[in-house]
């Protein structure tokens, strides 16, 4: 998740949020399918379900898909889109390398092209398996807005603009509102590291050496920071060690700001917001009242699937490749 720091004037700001991922420019619908392809969510429902039955880890990778495509030139699947040899794409970008399950969403785009064909995007497919993970993990339902269309065009170093675990919160708050999301979506669509794992390498520089003055990141919880030491030591070997990011790992619910307030937020970016005046009350809020964050939530995920979506786009046939 990264981005650069810098400041703006609020002229140019105002510039960026419209030119830079603006909200949908398409008109999408809760019943887009209903007379082309009245089947589609349930055969993608099943296929996700069956999925993640079989594979724990699937929730969690599909929802950060759905976060990863939609931040990098909107909702338009290109980051399923494989690289060329004229062309590296988004999921070989180094902060998409770690993202998987894209069998899941191939299973189900192959289900739907036998059922009706050239019809379902697979800009769609992610945003409903991402909706349904959520709900499959006792997280909020939603009505999914549909009839995204799918990009022709994925570049690895775009990805370089995705939000990084070590932004602060005035990185994170600028690269959100270039995508017309508000405070209120960055610590809301946050929330969704309550299905996450994080491997050491995204957290591990606020454990040893952090600072001149610090060994470790003083806003993290001192007990905590030696549990996480011992998992990721200076000289670590497993590449597979990590930390869960919050202690419900398989439930959608709001334990992920009760850590963060506990001191006990593994990314420092997810720390920081409640270091920071502008975001702390919020995730006091969502902490205090699980209702509420499952409604925010929802409302952000709606939000969130209204970025960059194209009118000029295709349906592929397959999601790796263009038509």
């Amino acid at each position: 998740m990264t981005k650069m720091s810098f400041m703006i004037s609020p002229v140019v700001g105002l510039i960026l949020i419209l030119t830079v991922a603006p909200l949908s420019e398409a008109a999408l619908s809760a019943n887009y399918y209903d007379q082309t392809c009245p089947q589609a969510e349930n055969i993608i429902h099943q296929t996700v379900r069956n999925a993640s039955i079989y594979d724990p880890k699937v929730p969690a990778r599909l929802l950060r898909m759905f976060f990863h495509d939609c931040f990098i030139r909107g909702c338009d699947a290109s980051l399923l889109l494989d690289s060329t040899p004229e062309n590296k794409a988004e999921k070989d970008g180094p902060p998409n390398i770690s993202v998987r399950s894209f069998y899941v969403i191939d299973d189900a785009k192959t289900k739907l092209e036998k059922a009706c064909p050239n019809t379902v995007s697979c800009a769609d497919v992610i945003a409903i398996a991402a909706r349904d993970v959520v709900a499959m993990s006792r997280g909020p339902w939603w009505n999914v807005l549909k009839g995204r269309k799918d990009g022709r065009v994925s570049i690895a170093n775009e990805t370089r603009n995705l939000p990084s675990p070590f932004s602060n919160t005035t990185t994170l708050i600028q690269s959100f509102a270039k995508r017309g999301l508000s405070i209120k979506d960055l610590v809301a669509l946050s929330g969704g590291h309550t299905l996450g794992f994080s491997h050491c390498s995204s957290f591990s520089a606020r454990l040893h050496n952090f600072s001149a003055e610090h060994f470790s990141d003083p806003s993290i919880n001192s007990e905590f920071a030696i549990n996480l030491k011992k998992k990721c030591p200076v000289t670590n070997k497993d590449h597979n060690a990590g930390e869960f990011l919050d202690s419900t790992s398989s439930t959608f619910d709001n334990d992920y700001y009760k850590r963060i307030i506990m001191g006990k937020g593994v990314f420092g970016s997810d720390q920081a917001l409640f270091g920071d005046y502008r975001t702390r009350w919020i995730v006091d809020s969502f902490a205090k009242d699980e209702k509420l964050f499952f409604r925010e939530f929802a409302a952000s995920m709606v939000k969130l699937g209204n970025v960059g979506v194209k009118e000029d786009g295709e349906i592929r046939v397959k999601c790796s490749i263009v038509n």
